[in-house]
């Protein structure tokens, strides 16, 4: 847990370069909030393909907040990465299908992160709603 709390307060300091503390705060907030919306419109669409576009598209809006909207997608990203290969291995027996997937999705997550559109992973039938 202690080293869990180091890396997490690190990465804070580190990610903060010469803007204050207060708008990074802001933006980590604001990009969270991006990120959950992603996550709950992705549940609600319950559409099959439709996982790399709102990765891409949470991490997208997050990265739009500035340093601290980077700063909590990676950190959430890489979070969900670890807990996703947790869950793969352990529960699912390890199979190659949930790593490629689990691969995919980071490399949307990528995408969205360097600023690039969400919609090139946008599936033709998605509901005009997302």
């Amino acid at each position: 847990m202690k080293l869990c709390t180091g890396i997490v307060f690190c990465s804070l300091v580190l990610g903060v370069s010469s803007e204050s503390w207060y708008s990074f705060f802001k933006e980590a907030i604001q990009g969270t909030a991006d990120l959950w919306r992603a996550y709950w419109d992705m549940r609600e669409a319950n559409h099959q393909d439709s996982e790399r576009y709102f990765h891409a598209r949470g991490n997208y809006d997050a990265a739009q907040r500035g340093p601290g909207g980077i700063w909590a997608a990676k950190v959430i990203s890489t979070a969900g990465k670890y807990f996703r290969g947790l869950l793969n291995q352990y529960y699912y027996g390890g199979g190659h299908r949930g790593w490629e997937n689990i691969q995919a999705n980071r490399k949307a997550e990528e995408w969205g992160r360097s600023g690039k559109d969400p919609k090139h992973f946008r599936p033709s039938d998605l509901p005009e709603k997302f």
